[in-house]
């Protein structure tokens, strides 16, 4: 199991429903038209066949964040979403980032880091938000492999080292 988490608006729902419609494509990258998406109240459950395993996502809604420790059990990786064009956002995301590698039953888990939004014209670049985060500190300090990528859910970018990390980590 994989969790999916981050504040409400930074993209989850997005990044699922284009990871599921770029496992479906066998190569093809057209992923046409964002999907609508709402928040997610509650949690999503999203199946993703990759290229050597089936991975199941669990998508945590962000205003569930105070129960989201009731989920870390059974979980071999997490992915941790930022809106890297939403300065107000930053520091309680970074805050919340610090509680998920805190929590004792993720001290094994693959964690991955998630800067999105970047085809935004007002996003802070990688090097800026690593940076605002303190990222090099945190990786140094956590007993979990941390790995950051920057993407847009909307436009695709990244989008396929996302499913490659999901591939070389979950289930191992």
């Amino acid at each position: 199991m994989c969790l999916l988490l981050g504040a409400t608006g930074v993209g989850k729902t997005l990044l699922l429903k284009r990871l599921q419609k770029l496992c479906l494509r066998d190569g093809s990258f057209d992923l046409g038209e964002p999907p609508v998406t709402l928040p997610t109240v509650g949690t999503n459950l999203t199946d993703l066949t990759l290229k050597r395993k089936r991975v199941t996502v669990r998508e945590l809604g962000g205003c569930m964040g105070p129960i989201w420790p009731s989920y870390f059990t059974d979980c071999s990786s997490v992915i941790f979403m930022v809106d890297s064009a939403n300065i107000i956002q930053i520091s309680s995301s970074c805050i919340q980032l610090l509680s998920v590698l805190s929590a004792e039953p993720l001290h094994k888990a693959s964690v991955l880091v998630l800067f999105n939004k970047r085809d935004l014209p007002c996003t802070m670049s990688l090097v800026e938000m690593k940076s605002l985060f303190r990222m090099d500190d945190i990786i140094a300090c956590a007993s979990q492999p941390i790995t950051t990528l920057e993407l847009s859910a909307r436009s695709g970018q990244g989008l396929r080292e996302v499913l490659s990390w999901l591939d070389s980590t979950v289930g191992e």
